[in-house]
């Protein structure tokens, strides 16, 4: 399992993945799930995955081959000419997964199970960030829904819902997505660190950041020591109830 969250403001994307595939007694996998493709001045995309790691990795390295290939006729992710040709590309390659694995995914108990999120930005053309599902289509965000998440979802979901908006600042979205990740990894013990954490300013073409968040990071740890007494206390300062008071205090 996974958690990744991308997430859309008025002034550029934050992304955020986990990198834990497996979580067991005596089995702890890791494999980074953010890929980064950046030709600066021309274009920035960052590709998050989650799923069947195979099935993500075949996706991966279908949109790959063909740049390694470097034939000029040949459309790829990096000649596109925008984010929608983008998504949809990422959408064929999860189609061409499926047709050389899916019949005998779907045999199985998990089937043929891969979701992805898209974002970034081509010279001259708008930010834009995608949901695309196991059958190749796709949804994207907008202002009035800024985020998307894939993997183990419903953790880190409440403080996104309760907090981001598309006028949230990168700042904001950083601190935002790192405690919806903190309240993920507190919950399942199949999401885990390193973090990858990728955060892109609107039209500038290049990536901000592109950061490794290991288990001892002190701000991570910082925040989050920072966010459980915030939340203790608020618990604290919450009136009590004033109905059935009596057999309440026992």
């Amino acid at each position: 399992m996974t958690y990744c969250v991308g997430m859309l403001m008025s002034s550029g994307l934050v992304m955020l993945s986990d990198s834990r595939t497996n979580a067991g007694m005596d089995h702890i996998s890791t494999f980074r799930k953010m890929h980064v493709w950046e030709v600066p001045g021309e274009r920035a995309l960052i590709l998050m995955t989650a799923g069947n790691l195979s099935i993500s990795q075949t996706v991966v390295n279908l949109l790959k081959e063909p740049i390694a290939e470097g034939g000029e006729d040949t459309e790829t992710i990096l000649n596109a000419r925008s984010m929608f040709r983008v998504a949809q590309l990422v959408g064929e390659a999860v189609g061409h997964a499926r047709d050389l694995y899916g019949e005998a995914l779907e045999a199985q108990a998990n089937g043929f199970n891969v979701s992805l999120i898209l974002g970034g930005q081509i010279r001259g053309r708008g930010l834009r960030l995608f949901q695309i599902y196991s059958a190749g289509n796709f949804i994207e965000a907008s202002v009035e829904t800024p985020f998307f998440q894939i993997g183990e979802t419903k953790y880190g979901k409440p403080i996104l819902d309760r907090v981001l908006s598309y006028n949230t600042t990168l700042t904001g979205a950083v601190k935002l997505g790192l405690i919806s990740m903190d309240s993920t990894l507190r919950s399942n013990t199949s999401v885990g660190a390193p973090l990858n954490l990728v955060v892109y300013e609107r039209d500038s073409l290049q990536l901000t950041l592109n950061h490794a968040i290991q288990e001892d990071d002190p701000y991570f740890n910082t925040i989050r020591h920072m966010w459980s007494d915030a939340l203790a206390n608020a618990y604290m300062d919450l009136p009590e109830p004033d109905w059935r008071q009596t057999a309440l205090d026992v």
